[in-house]
């Protein structure tokens, strides 16, 4: 199947690794402890109890590069229900299965972090929400895209008993965030845009712990929430129906977007172009897996979240669309498309192109 092929459609429009260890890095957007190898639950090929279920993949064969296994230093945060691709793929064989030997590298801070390690040669691969990489792919920094992984995990509430519904209705309101340069404030920036509001002066944006949001909603300190998975599903869940759900990261054109993308370091791409092809396949393959067997996916990545039921985990992984992979023009046309509606919202500069910019961070690895 070419990778700029249509995605197969699935049933739900809305369908971390515990590692000990930080990555070490010297960089502008912030500091990371030492990096080490994780050997958590073993690197090497893991039992597959559905080894021999009908799963959608990106390609029947499992080859990967010739000769010894290439060694992938993965930069993972482990806390994203998202990325539960990654984990499946290590405990599932995805990435023995293309030859690879991945090792995890567990950062101690956000996804600039992540991209850093990627452009300083501290890690060779890293997945986040693109929302939060345009920035600084904007800003130079060396960092190449692959393919994205699904849609959907960001969400905004509001009070069951609030008098306004829509998001457009929110001017002149407050919006509590656990971080004000993160996703959700982007991604909820651009959909004010879209209504007719400036994300910049037309609400207020204030921050809170992400356990702490529920509480400043409760409390009148803030009228709506927006937060991302776990969190988000969790606060739901945590508010016994006092909140409701307007909006998400599926809501209008981004129904069939991507949310999260895979990337790599450039000079990993210039390097081994079959490496960074064998990667990207055995994690497209696992996101496959996450939307064929979602409650398989949530038992693998319930390793690192002990504290939340395997249901409410796979409850969250079926509202997601890990069955979007874009890639090649298919990643340059949703990137296109984000970074022009990120220049709307303000948060990208006026004089960037939007075609330039996905034209320098997108590759094709069936080119």
């Amino acid at each position: 199947m070419s990778l700029d092929q249509e995605k197969p459609a699935w049933p739900s429009r809305r369908r971390m690794l515990g590692l000990a260890g930080l990555a070490g890095i010297g960089a502008p957007f912030g500091l990371m402890q030492a990096a080490r190898a994780l050997p958590v639950f073993g690197v090497g090929p893991v039992a597959d109890p559905l080894g021999n279920a009908p799963i959608c993949r990106v390609s029947d064969s499992g080859s990967g590069p010739e000769g010894p296994p290439r060694h992938i230093r993965f930069a993972y945060n482990g806390t994203g229900i998202c990325t539960a691709a990654v984990p499946v793929a290590l405990h599932r064989g995805y990435f023995a299965k293309r030859n690879l030997d991945v090792e995890f590298l567990q950062l101690a801070g956000n996804t600039d972090q992540m991209l850093q390690a990627l452009a300083t040669d501290k890690a060779d691969a890293g997945s986040s929400m693109l929302l939060n990489w345009l920035k600084p792919l904007e800003q130079g920094i060396n960092v190449k895209l692959t393919t994205g992984l699904h849609g959907g995990c960001t969400r905004l509430f509001v009070r069951k008993d609030a008098a306004f519904k829509d998001i457009t209705a929110l001017k002149g309101k407050t919006i509590g965030v656990s971080s004000i340069s993160g996703p959700p404030r982007n991604f909820f920036a651009i959909l004010l845009s879209d209504g007719g509001l400036d994300p910049q002066t037309d609400v207020q944006w204030r921050e809170f712990p992400a356990d702490l949001l529920l509480v400043a909603l409760q409390r009148g300190e803030i009228d709506a929430i927006a937060d991302s998975d776990p969190n988000a599903w969790l606060t739901g869940r945590r508010a016994n129906g006092e909140i409701i759900e307007i909006a998400s990261n599926l809501t209008g054109d981004y129904a069939d977007l991507s949310c999260c993308t895979l990337g790599v370091r450039s000079s990993l791409w210039a390097s081994d172009p079959a490496a960074v092809k064998a990667l990207t396949l055995a994690i497209r393959d696992a996101a496959y897996h996450v939307a064929e067997h979602p409650d398989d996916a949530a038992e693998v990545f319930s390793k690192y979240t002990p504290k939340v039921a395997v249901a409410d985990l796979a409850t969250m992984l079926r509202s997601h669309t890990h069955g979007h992979h874009p890639a090649g023009a298919a990643l340059r046309r949703e990137v296109v498309k984000i970074t022009t509606d990120l220049k709307r919202a303000t948060i990208i500069r006026p004089n960037t192109d939007p075609m330039k910019l996905a034209n320098r961070v997108v590759v094709d690895i069936e080119a």
